[in-house]
């Protein structure tokens, strides 16, 4: 037997187990030892791209055998036994990512100062001053971030530090010493944390959770196109009805998944740069010739964010808000999918490949636990229940500020984190899996009575008194079968026509356009849009 994929490029065979994972691109394998290093390349003149470079940094210079230590003493699994799955988000979201960002913001600022010519006291600086300061940022390592620490140890102030720090590695460049008050001029804190903030998110979303959310909907599109025409018996509240196709069944979650997917890219990470509580009193108290307002905007859209003029000391973080509800809503369609799935691999719809050595059960042999969809599900819980504190905190600050939110920022990675791992997982598992049209076609052949949607609706059409009532009773409580059902269709006062149609319908052809709208399942997504 062959699937008539007639729309595709390609036929792919049936032979009753179909292997998805020789469908899919392998993902690579990552090291665990390394970290991309973050970093920026100039665009435009008025714009800057982030990027990972190609530059690693390494953790620690620890043995494998310290290395497998704090996996087995890190608090969170994410941190150790999930390491390797998540890591590519330590170097946006990590501590090191936000000192990072700080390092960057605070240079950044510099240099804006030197470009506005009401500021006379910061000349423009020379290319080379513009390469030595853009050297700190490119060359940013550990050990920086290390020196940082070292520093904030005696302030007993993190971004204090970063302005100490950035003081030390400027004050041997005789241009930039002259000038190294201006680091963090006019600044609260929060100027610089709010850049860093939406700058380690822009970071992880772009490199790091819609490429991977983008891997999951494509191999759930080629779900949706490799079984379009495999016919599957549905289950409305658990009972059989009409029938399906899988690979439809499949599109549906390809095509919920996208629409989460792009409401998340259009989100507007944003930014503010007002001072202390919002009214530039700092700045026009020293210069109040400049026009303050349009300075800020055009240095925060310069990082690439989207500036917010209405602000207190904090940026509000509603936009995070909406970003972390966009991002729960992905994992709620996603669990759904999981779920479905599971159930499918409960009804024998799927069986699982193996890999030698692996146990699926402690103590049953035979059993092959559905444990990828399993951890997906469990860590999309975790992921949701943390996502929700955060837009529901986030947002809430007494008056001007409070503090509350600066150590709960601190867990935008935990979220993210169990997201990215759930979303792995999931790819993983769809990987094992194989099609059984052996026991799909057995349920089908067993419930000849979801005909009966179609032949009283026929009835209907041709003025057939009770048609309902009459289906009802051949079909409710009683075994019904092809022969019982065509035994009823003959005796029926329809056309000879229409009891053709009818008598040529099996459980297994009465899909409806199932199949039609699984193979369309690319022009519903539009990834990366």
């Amino acid at each position: 037997m062959e699937l008539n994929l007639s729309s595709m490029a390609t036929k792919i065979p049936c032979s009753g187990l179909i292997p998805i994972r020789s469908l899919l691109n392998p993902s690579k394998s990552l090291s665990h030892h390394h970290l991309p290093r973050v970093s920026f390349s100039v665009s435009s003149p008025h714009s800057l791209k982030l990027m990972t470079s190609t530059k690693l940094i390494a953790m620690a210079s620890a043995s494998s055998r310290d290395f497998e230590m704090s996996n087995l003493t890190a608090l969170s699994p994410l941190d150790g036994r999930y390491w390797g799955k998540v890591k590519d988000l330590a170097s946006s979201m990590s501590e090191f990512g936000l000192i990072y960002f700080r390092v960057l913001v605070e240079i950044k600022w510099l240099i804006k100062l030197s470009n506005i010519p009401q500021v006379t006291e910061v000349p423009s600086f020379s290319k080379e001053a513009h390469k030595y300061l853009q050297g700190i940022i490119d060359g940013f390592s550990m050990d920086d971030a290390l020196q940082v620490k070292k520093i904030e140890r005696v302030t007993n102030h993190d971004v204090k530090a970063v302005e100490y720090f950035l003081k030390q590695k400027c004050e041997s460049h005789p241009e930039i010493a002259k000038v190294l008050e201006f680091f963090h001029f006019a600044c609260t804190s929060e100027d610089i944390n709010n850049l860093s903030h939406a700058l380690m998110l822009q970071e992880a979303l772009s490199s790091v959770i819609l490429p991977t959310m983008d891997e999951l909907i494509k191999s759930i599109s080629l779900m949706a196109k490799s079984f379009a025409y495999v016919p599957m018996l549905s289950r409305t509240h658990g009972q059989p009805a009409s029938p399906t196709t899988l690979g439809k069944e499949m599109a549906i979650f390809a095509v919920r998944l996208s629409v989460e997917r792009r409401y998340l890219s259009e989100t507007k990470i944003k930014g503010k740069f007002a001072g202390a509580v919002g009214n530039y009193n700092a700045h026009i108290s020293a210069y109040s010739n400049i026009d303050w307002p349009h300075v800020a905007e055009e240095f925060v859209t310069s990082l690439g964010l989207t500036f917010n003029p209405y602000v207190t000391q904090i940026e509000p973080h509603d936009y995070m808000a909406r970003l972390f509800n966009t991002i729960s809503q992905f994992n709620n369609v996603l669990i759904d999918f999981d779920r479905d799935i599971w159930s499918y691999i409960s009804l024998g719809y799927f069986k699982q490949i193996t890999k030698a050595g692996e146990i699926g059960s402690s103590t049953m042999p035979h059993k092959v636990n559905p444990i990828d969809f399993e951890n997906s599900e469990g860590n999309l819980g975790k992921a949701n229940a943390e996502l929700a504190f955060l837009s529901m905190k986030l947002p809430i600050s007494r008056m001007q500020r409070d503090l509350t939110d600066s150590t709960v920022l601190r867990n935008m990675g935990g979220a993210l984190g169990h997201s990215l791992l759930a979303y792995k997982s999931a790819i993983q598992g769809i990987g094992k899996l194989q099609v059984n049209e052996a026991r799909l076609k057995d349920d089908l052949d067993h419930t000849w009575e979801v005909l009966a949607e179609p032949i009283q609706t026929v009835m209907r059409r041709y003025g057939v008194p009770e048609p309902y009532e009459k289906l009802k009773e051949l079909t409710r409580g009683r075994a019904v079968n092809e022969e019982s059902i065509r035994k009823f269709i003959k005796s029926l006062e329809l056309p000879e026509e229409a009891k053709d149609q009818l008598l040529k319908l099996t459980p297994h052809t009465y899909v409806g356009a199932a199949a039609a709208l699984a193979l369309a399942v690319d022009d519903a997504v539009h990834l990366g849009h």
